[in-house]
């Protein structure tokens, strides 16, 4: 396989600097593939999407008429992160995941971070996934987010900015897992002199993130995976994670709960619960408290929860680190209650409701990204560069009608990747979902999940619209 006619374009290109020359931390895997003929590339590329197609690695694409199941595009070029690169993200996302929890932790109790004015109580009051209702409930071992996907990308100087925080349930893991092992299969005698960490041992992190937070149970803690069922997009990493935990998988008709305490119904009998990890979102956990017409969770499951007799990953209540307005607050909020700057910059963000902020963005919208506060998969997004003038005109009258529901940032070059496309290897635009767990203490799998945007010059990397995935690979060292 040839790169003779590749190119960099104007973009940071992971594995070529701009002069055409191979990246140090690459050149391994550059000379491994140079020497593949087509043919040879061709059939690890079928083997891939067979394994995948076998073991059903599929998502749900809700609304296309040609059918819903697809499977995951796999590109066989890995994504690789030198040593000094990692440890740089590593404790960027560690600062992050700590005070977003200090955050979490004071607005549903003591509120000082809105009493000593760094964030207007109005931006929390309004979020979307603010519960009010949890107000002083203490949680367990006073951890919110468990589990936290952080999208992190790349701009035209190699730097990494964090583009969102994730801390409802995240989503892509299996892919990362399996990615891992397909591309292990494919060059199984390269990958063991690569010096690549592994990232397989992450259900046996998650394992035991989800016991740290169990209530004291001498004979140990049940576990289970809470799905809302077949239907869902993410269903296949439901079954994936607990079957590689070894915890059972259920569903709120599953469950009932007597006495404030959780159960499972088996053939058995009922068998007592102690921690779920949820992959149901607040609105429809419990109908005695949020959505009264949801029939995917568990009445009374909520005042179990409260009166501490069951563990949830992640805490009711942590969407609101995920709405896109508070993510503009995160540098306030790291410097205010770790008292550091940001090790990981955010992008550029306007707020509508602050200042002058929305004549400017009213005025610039073709120059700049606008995002809803609390969409996600690619959708509610305009990309001002690239719109038409109808989109254009109606992103103008919703932000007019709801400016607190929106964004405005500056459009980020994101870092392109070799991948294969049809005749060829072409650069593709990335991203980067690292997975960072919070238990007895904090665990950053080395590694991620790289999402590539597939179609040529689009920047929407979702697999929802077209996106697919790279192996991510960190080094031992730095070559």
């Amino acid at each position: 396989m040839k790169f003779d006619s590749y190119k960099t374009d104007s973009f940071y290109d992971e594995m070529f600097e701009a002069d055409g020359t191979v990246r140090p931390h690459y050149r391994n895997i550059y000379a491994r593939l140079s020497e593949l003929s087509t043919e040879e590339f061709f059939q690890k590329r079928e083997a891939v999407d067979l394994s995948f197609l076998r073991q059903g690695i599929t998502f749900t694409v809700y609304g296309d008429e040609e059918g819903t199941e697809k499977i995951f595009p796999f590109d066989l070029v890995p994504r690789i992160i030198p040593n000094t690169e990692w440890q740089h993200i590593s404790k960027g996302l560690e600062q992050r995941i700590i005070a977003l929890n200090l955050f979490l932790k004071d607005i549903y109790h003591e509120q000082k971070i809105i009493k000593d004015g760094i964030i207007p109580a109005h931006f929390i009051e309004s979020a979307k996934h603010y519960r009010p209702e949890f107000r002083g409930v203490n949680v367990p071992k006073d951890i919110y987010i468990h589990i936290c996907g952080t999208d992190l990308i790349r701009n035209d100087q190699g730097e990494y900015l964090v583009l969102e925080d994730n801390a409802r349930s995240p989503s892509g893991v299996s892919y990362m897992l399996e990615n891992r092992e397909a591309l292990k299969r494919a060059f199984p005698n390269f990958f063991q002199q690569a010096g690549v960490r592994t990232n397989l041992d992450y259900s046996k992190h998650l394992l035991k993130v989800l016991q740290h937070i169990a209530p004291e149970n001498h004979n140990g803690p049940v576990i289970a995976v809470l799905t809302p069922g077949v239907y869902n997009s993410a269903y296949f990493e439901h079954c994936f994670l607990a079957r590689q935990m070894g915890v059972d998988i259920v569903e709120g008709r599953d469950l009932v709960v007597r006495h404030d305490k959780v159960y499972m119904r088996t053939t058995r009998g009922l068998k007592p619960v102690d921690v779920l990890y949820r992959r149901v979102d607040d609105d429809f956990l419990d109908p005695k408290v949020f959505r009264k017409d949801s029939v995917l969770g568990v009445p009374g499951l909520v005042e179990a929860y409260r009166k501490g007799n069951l563990g949830l990953a992640n805490s009711i209540g942590t969407g609101v680190a995920d709405d896109k307005v508070i993510y503009a607050f995160v540098p306030r909020i790291i410097k205010y209650y770790l008292d550091q700057d940001p090790i990981l910059s955010n992008v550029e963000t306007w707020l509508p409701t602050e200042g002058n902020n929305l004549e400017f963005i009213l005025e610039n919208m073709n120059k700049l990204v606008i995002k809803a506060a609390n969409e996600s998969g690619g959708y509610g997004i305009l990309i001002g560069p690239h719109a038409s003038k109808k989109e254009i005109a109606q992103f103008k009258e919703a932000v007019q009608k709801d400016p607190r529901n929106y964004i405005a940032q500056t459009p980020i070059s994101l870092s392109r990747h070799p991948t294969w496309c049809d005749k060829g290897f072409e650069g593709r635009h990335i991203d980067f979902r690292p997975y960072i767990l919070y238990g007895e203490k904090v665990s950053i799998m080395p590694g991620g999940l790289t999402r590539v945007a597939l179609k040529k010059g689009s920047l929407v990397v979702n697999s929802s619209q077209g996106g697919g995935s790279k192996d991510t690979w960190v080094l031992y060292g730095d070559t």
